[in-house]
C-alpha cells in the first residue's frame, strides 16, 4: 500500500470495500430492495426473478457494497455457501405477507447461521421484513418471533420492516449495516496497530 493509499484510508476520503450476500426465499423482494439501493440512474426499470445470482454494486458515505444477490429458489439455495467466506455482512430478506413458507426461512437461516464458514463469524446480518404494505403482513417483531431471532447471541443483527417497492425501510438498514461494517473495520485496526 502506497503512502497516498494510507493518507486517503487515514482521512477517510477511500471508501472500503464490503462484500455482501443478499439471501433468502424467491419472491421476497432481494433484487427489488437492491435495485432500490443503487443509484437512480443505474436503477432497472423491470425486475426479474434472479436465477443463479446477480452481483451489484452501490455506495453508502463510507463504503463500497458489491453485492451478490443470490437467487432463493429451493434448487439454487445450495450455492450460497459458496459466497460464505468472501463476504462480510448478509443481508436476509423476507416475506412478511408468506406466513406459509415462514418456516422454509427459518430452515435456511438456521442452515445458514451453522454453517462452518459463518458460525464461528461476528458477522453483522441484516433482516429485511419486506412487503410491509401488504394487508395481511406480519410485523418485524412477529417475524423476529417467527425466526427466533433473539436466539442470535453472537452476531450482531437488526431487523427492519420495509416496503422495497418504495424503498421504505431501506435506509435504515443500510446505515446499520454500515455503522456494524465500520465499527469491525476500527476493530481490526485498533487490533493491528
Amino acid at each position: 500500500m502506497g503512502l497516498l493509499d494510507k493518507l486517503s484510508g487515514w482521512l477517510g476520503l477511500r471508501k472500503k470495500e464490503v462484500n455482501i450476500l443478499c439471501l433468502g426465499l424467491d419472491n421476497s423482494g432481494k433484487t427489488t430492495i437492491i435495485n432500490q439501493l443503487k443509484p437512480a440512474n443505474t436503477q432497472a426499470q423491470e425486475i426479474v426473478p434472479t436465477i443463479g445470482f446477480n452481483i451489484e454494486k452501490f455506495k453508502s458515505s463510507s463504503l463500497s457494497f458489491t453485492v451478490f444477490d443470490m437467487s432463493g429458489q429451493s434448487r439454487y439455495r445450495n450455492l450460497w455457501e459458496h459466497y460464505y467466506k468472501e463476504s462480510q455482512a448478509i443481508i436476509f430478506v423476507i416475506d412478511s405477507g408468506d406466513k406459509l413458507r415462514m418456516v422454509v426461512a427459518k430452515e435456511e437461516l438456521d442452515t445458514l447461521l451453522s454453517h462452518q464458514d459463518i458460525r464461528s463469524r461476528r458477522m453483522p446480518v441484516l433482516f429485511f421484513a419486506n412487503k410491509t404494505d401488504l394487508q395481511d403482513a406480519m410485523s418485524s417483531v412477529k417475524v423476529s418471533q417467527l425466526l427466533c431471532l433473539e436466539n442470535i447471541k453472537d452476531k450482531p443483527w437488526h431487523i427492519c420492516a420495509s416496503n422495497a417497492i418504495k424503498g421504505e425501510g431501506l435506509q435504515e438498514g443500510v446505515d446499520w449495516l454500515q455503522e456494524q461494517i465500520t465499527q469491525s473495520y476500527q476493530n481490526n485496526e485498533d487490533m493491528n496497530s
